[in-house]
């Protein structure tokens, strides 16, 4: 029996290859709570990495079945994510004293807001942690479902087999990189996070300057 670690990106797709990719980008898409904890770009580009053949070693993932589990799992899980903040996202919000979860969905409103619909969905999906309760929180904030849908899908798209590819890209190309894949991880997680350290240090900025 594999002992399998939910945070762990390597231990995910050893244990269950693409069809781990498609769960838990999904989660990570929709689910309030369960998706802050979930890999999502950590697991993407690896997953890539695994789908190309380096020296004698054969693929380990297949390509297409990597990309379908993605998109797949993104789409469907941010649509999830919608329903669930139409219909009973307000009242979550009134009962729950997660501080991370308040705080996402204020970043969400106020994205949404700032950039419009289309562009707030498509940016969303690059930033961790923001993109688990943006799809929620657009459904909670009334959204219209047909916008929703057709922005969340290029947005997903997007990010989904952008990721993917660019990793199987380094994998076909940088020999040995699979033995890298732990260092690749944290500088994915990194450069993902830039947004949301840039953003805190906006919302910081702001509190300080006086009011005019």
């Amino acid at each position: 029996m594999i002992a399998v670690n939910p945070m762990d990106s390597a231990s995910l797709l050893a244990a269950f290859g693409a069809l781990g990719v498609l769960v838990v980008i999904f989660a990570e898409s929709g689910l309030l709570v369960i998706g802050f904890f979930l890999p999502g770009d950590a697991l993407l580009l690896p997953a890539g990495v695994l789908c190309a053949g380096s020296g004698h070693q054969a693929p380990r993932l297949e390509l297409w079945q990597v990309l379908v589990c993605a998109a797949v799992g993104a789409v469907a899980g941010a649509q999830i994510g919608f329903l669930l903040g139409r219909r009973g996202g307000r009242a979550l919000l009134a009962r729950t004293s997660n501080r991370r979860l308040e705080e996402g969905m204020t970043r969400a409103e106020k994205l949404l807001a700032r950039y419009g619909y289309g562009k707030a969905l498509v940016i969303g999906r690059f930033v961790p942690m923001l993109r688990t309760v943006l799809h929620p929180a657009a459904g909670a904030l009334g959204v219209p479902t047909r916008t929703f849908t057709v922005w969340q899908a290029v947005g997903g798209l997007l990010w989904s087999q952008s990721l993917v590819l660019a990793g199987y890209t380094l994998g076909s190309s940088v020999p040995h990189i699979e033995a890298y894949l732990l260092p690749l991880v944290a500088v994915v997680v990194a450069l993902s996070l830039l947004p949301v350290l840039v953003e805190a240090r906006r919302a910081r900025r702001d509190r300080r300057s006086p009011s005019r």
